[in-house]
């Protein structure tokens, strides 16, 4: 299916309206809903990511581009676990232990999604038992997010955990950079919501 270039730019402009139209017509015609998935819908918000990443957008318009990607996810979920479409991988996300900042992490959920990624969402102030729980749902890499320096040492104890598993775990926010992911021995490290996501695909597809 090629691209359907009125449904990639609505969701690149958030337009929700636009997205439920034409998702709809796809659905009342018996169209070819995943490939409507795979090369409109996903293609949107990496382009978005893209655009992020060269700061040429910024949050709000990733966050309203997210929450029209999902209006058609809403949309076509049904008709893809009916066809039993899978999804890329199963991947789980959360605020450390002891930090209740989410906007940053709300954000890499919602790209992952867009990716293509089935997402476990746990909020914030998450302990190992919380990422252990996803993990034995079937969550192949823990994603983990800190906005504060006091609770960034809890990534070690995750990554050390987890490890021992062979469940990689990918960190960000704020204040955490590259060097302190490698000197952890952290998956890897998304300086963004885009990065993250790319950083998943290395992990998972590889």
């Amino acid at each position: 299916m090629a691209r359907n270039e009125e449904l990639f730019v609505a969701i690149c402009t958030g337009d929700r309206d636009s997205v439920t139209r034409i998702v709809q017509s796809v659905l009342d015609s018996n169209g070819d809903v995943v490939g409507l998935l795979n090369e409109s819908m996903i293609p949107s918000m990496r382009e978005m990511g893209e655009r992020f990443s060269r700061n040429e957008v910024y949050v709000p318009d990733m966050l309203i581009a997210a929450r029209a990607m999902q209006t058609g996810l809403d949309l076509i979920e049904p008709v893809l676990a009916e066809a039993g479409h899978k999804s890329a991988a199963k991947v789980c996300i959360g605020t450390v232990k002891g930090d209740l900042h989410d906007i940053g992490k709300n954000l890499v959920a919602m790209m992952l999604k867009g990716a293509g990624y089935e997402v476990i969402d746990l909020g914030v102030d998450c302990d190992i038992q919380k990422f252990g729980k996803a993990v034995s749902e079937g969550a192949q890499a823990v994603l983990c997010s800190a906005l504060l320096t006091t609770t960034m040492p809890y990534m070690k104890t995750l990554v050390e955990h987890f490890g021992q598993e062979g469940i990689p775990v990918i960190i960000g926010g704020a204040p955490v950079t590259k060097e302190y992911s490698d000197q952890i021995g952290a998956a890897g490290y998304g300086g963004d919501a885009n990065q993250a996501v790319k950083i998943v695909d290395q992990c998972l597809k590889a």
